[in-house]
């Protein structure tokens, strides 16, 4: 029997909820399928699934059938100087096809040069020219792919002296040219904020949280530079940080509930482990009014 390619038998795409999610993990598709855990959504990286089959679509496509998904890109390379590889777009065009996720996002970084893939997210210059490039890389993915992208903000470890905006200025005008969403990585603030030294609050603060249409967690290393200064890595290794916590709910309490994934990349814990890390964003999650932020907006 042929290998099923589309979707036309699922049930029809499914709106993300305001509520939490994991990242999905190989580890993790027995307990799911068997146990039918009650969480919002999960989500999967784009790449992971570029085969035509075999068993990780198997799973996924039955994993599909009973929950929503969001489909999150990690090697399109928005910022790179360099034209986006078609070929990789067509495919991440496909996936959005197959599994009609809820959600479609990818990063604010480059990793690409000439004809080298390489494993990092690497942030971009805050200049005119990145701000034309990256918006005319998005808007050609949303024309590709037929929908809305969400543009993640980056983890950074030093700041471009080039750059002429701040990053949420430019992240705000992005969002104006090409009309993407955004998605806010709590995580990605606080090891920005601690590895530049700003104020992660005044961040979230000052960002257009009107736009933002997913929000993610995740743990991070911490170490120190060669002066003995802290220096958090954003390993996606271990459970979220208290401090992240915090800074999660202030987001919460000024942006109403919004769909949260936890991620948790390496060192990946048993299910029960993961899910309870998911239960703790879903807590947060239940104690706002949905929508207080846009509504605002919106008057």
């Amino acid at each position: 029997m042929p290998e099923r390619t589309g979707l036309h038998s699922l049930a029809a795409p499914a709106t993300i909820p305001a509520r939490a999610g994991v990242g999905l993990k190989p580890q993790h598709y027995r307990d799911i399928l068997q146990g039918a855990p009650d969480i919002g959504f999960f989500e999967v990286h784009a790449e992971n699934y570029m085969g035509d089959g075999g068993p990780p679509h198997r799973y996924l496509t039955a994993i599909r059938e009973r929950y929503p998904l969001s489909l999150h890109g990690v090697g399109l390379s928005i910022g790179a100087e360099r034209p986006l590889d078609r070929d990789h777009l067509l495919r991440l065009k496909q996936l959005n096809e197959r599994y009609e996720p809820g959600l479609f996002s990818e990063h604010l970084a480059w990793s690409t040069h000439d004809t080298t893939y390489l494993n990092d997210l690497l942030p971009v210059p805050y200049t005119k020219e990145t701000l034309a490039r990256v918006s005319e890389h998005i808007e050609e993915v949303q024309e590709t792919v037929g929908r809305q992208m969400l543009l993640e903000n980056p983890s950074t470890y030093l700041a471009f002296t080039e750059s002429t905006y701040s990053e949420i200025d430019f992240i705000s005008e992005v969002a104006k040219r090409a009309g993407c969403g955004l998605l806010l990585d709590v995580n990605n603030v606080y090891v920005s904020s601690t590895n530049q030294e700003w104020d992660p609050v005044a961040y979230v603060d000052a960002f257009p949280l009107q736009l933002v249409k997913e929000i993610h967690l995740g743990g991070h290393a911490p170490e120190t530079d060669e002066a003995g200064r802290p220096l958090l890595i954003d390993a996606h290794d271990r459970e979220v940080d208290r401090i992240v916590w915090g800074l999660f709910e202030h987001t919460i309490a000024l942006a109403g509930a919004i769909p949260t994934l936890v991620e948790w990349d390496a060192n990946v814990p048993d299910w029960p482990t993961l899910k309870a890390e998911a239960d703790l964003a879903e807590a947060v999650l239940m104690r706002a009014e949905p929508g207080d932020m846009q509504r605002a907006a919106a008057g």
